[in-house]
């Protein structure tokens, strides 16, 4: 019988974290060493028999892969660390999803903390799955980038968008996308029955990213209009994306390329025709849901949704953890 492999959650009692947890907890190739937090330190660790420990407590020794859900700029230190100790790591900060210094200081304006991890193979399996195959770092998107690039990956791959046209993206998140540290804007009286944008056009961290994935997929990719807004729901996000497709192809028949496209991803389903993807179609599952409306034969609608915390998140790490350790994709995700 193969031993387990030894993880650490580093940032263990955030949302994330905890999804992360309660999906390795069930994993039948891991054993949970350690979690921490500093905020929850000597807290029972749910769904597990530990208790919750400082970060700076956690004994590398111990394990041979570390989850880091940590806030950006804390967590490339604890990386490189881990990296110099021989351990594989999952990094599921901004830290590293960009490819250079110069363009995290410029959306996060803030000098990067550890350069020389820099760049850093980008964990979105779909597209990204042969980079990530026995990889000893990886960086997992976020939910946003991760949303929105599903939707957009078929038409990209393909080369079915006007060259430099906008691509226009309204996209909106469960309030645990802010994570778990209070904010006057997330506490339950400002955000119950309101709808609420921020960051809108191009000022949003997550442009940068997004941008950089889609030209990798396709150089010819046009310019990113990005506006987030803050739902009133504890998890889940939808992106609604907006597009242009070259003369040559017709809006009515992107049904069949995103079909083709996805057929063999068993965590993205696209839905059928006349179908729209809502946060039912995958709150608490790791997978995404697409749904296509054509506008006209030359405009095209796209709903792409997934769960914030899972595909968005902590489904994600552990989808790329498995493809770390030549493990199935899916396992401990179905």
């Amino acid at each position: 019988m193969q031993h387990p492999i030894r993880v650490g959650v580093y940032g263990a009692s955030g949302y994330a974290g905890q999804d992360l947890v309660e999906i390795l907890a069930r994993h039948p190739n891991v054993e949970i060493v350690f979690g921490t937090s500093n905020t929850y330190a000597g807290d029972p660790i749910p769904l597990t028999l530990l208790r919750h420990i400082r970060h700076e407590e956690a004994e590398l020794s111990g394990v041979d892969v570390v989850f880091l859900a940590l806030p950006h700029l804390a967590s490339a230190p604890v990386a490189a660390k881990a990296r110099a100790a021989g351990l594989k790591v999952v990094d599921l900060s901004a830290d590293l999803r960009l490819e250079t210094a110069e363009s995290f200081a410029r959306w996060y304006n803030h000098a990067h903390p550890n350069p020389e991890l820099l760049p850093t193979p980008y964990g979105l399996p779909e597209f990204n799955r042969e980079q990530l195959r026995g990889a000893d770092l990886v960086a997992a998107p976020g939910c946003y980038p991760t949303t929105t690039l599903l939707g957009l990956y078929p038409l990209l791959k393909h080369d079915w968008l006007v060259e430099n046209a906008p691509v226009i993206v309204d996209a909106k998140s469960g309030v645990s996308g802010a994570g778990r540290e209070p904010k006057p804007n997330t506490h339950f009286v400002e955000v119950y029955s309101n709808l609420s944008p921020y960051n809108p056009g191009r000022v949003h961290r997550h442009v940068g990213e997004i941008e950089q994935e889609m030209k990798r997929i396709n150089p010819k990719a046009g310019l990113l209009i990005f506006t987030p807004h803050l739902l009133p729901v504890d998890r889940g996000l939808m992106a609604s994306i907006y597009v242009t497709l070259k003369p040559d192809h017709k809006a009515s028949d992107a049904q069949a390329l995103f079909e083709e496209t996805y057929s063999h991803e068993a965590l993205v389903k696209v839905l059928p025709p006349k179908q729209q993807a809502t946060l039912k179609h995958v709150v608490r599952t790791n997978g995404a849901a697409i749904s296509l409306t054509p506008v006209t034969d030359r405009y095209l609608h796209i709903t792409s949704v997934t769960d914030n915390l899972r595909k968005g998140a902590s489904g994600q790490a552990v989808q790329c953890f498995n493809l770390m350790c030549d493990l199935p994709e899916t396992t401990g995700l179905l």
